[in-house]
């Protein structure tokens, strides 16, 4: 399996947009043969610190976005090759629209499954 995690600041203005974007963007890939699971999510809590975690504490809900919404993209596909035909596909499709919401280019990270 080949993976691709995607971290996008979004501006916070653009927070119904980008969601409603990224449902049409999800059913696409899912659409497109060889994408194996999609899933987005916005980053809604934070972690005290790590002695918080140490002890079992539950995480922090935010409250407020200062300046950014942090949203994570995390796709599962057969292979590399089916990752490169899809997002060209996708970047033709919607690069516009998600450029309009961003404050800054996403950070890509691209990976195989371990286990």
């Amino acid at each position: 399996m080949f993976n691709e995690i995607c971290i996008y600041e979004a501006k916070i203005n653009k927070q119904d947009e980008i969601e409603t974007l990224m449902k049409e963007v999800a059913e696409f890939y899912l659409s497109q043969r060889g994408v194996i699971d999609v899933k987005y999510i916005k980053r809604t809590h934070r972690q005290k610190d790590f002695n918080a975690v140490k002890e079992g504490e539950p995480p922090i809900r935010l409250t407020k976005w200062v300046g950014k919404v942090t949203y994570i993209l995390h796709w599962t596909l057969e292979d590399e090759e089916t990752h490169a035909r899809v997002s060209k596909l996708g970047l033709e499709k919607f690069y516009k629209r998600w450029n309009r919401c961003l404050t800054t280019m996403p950070k890509i990270l691209l990976g195989e499954d371990i286990v």
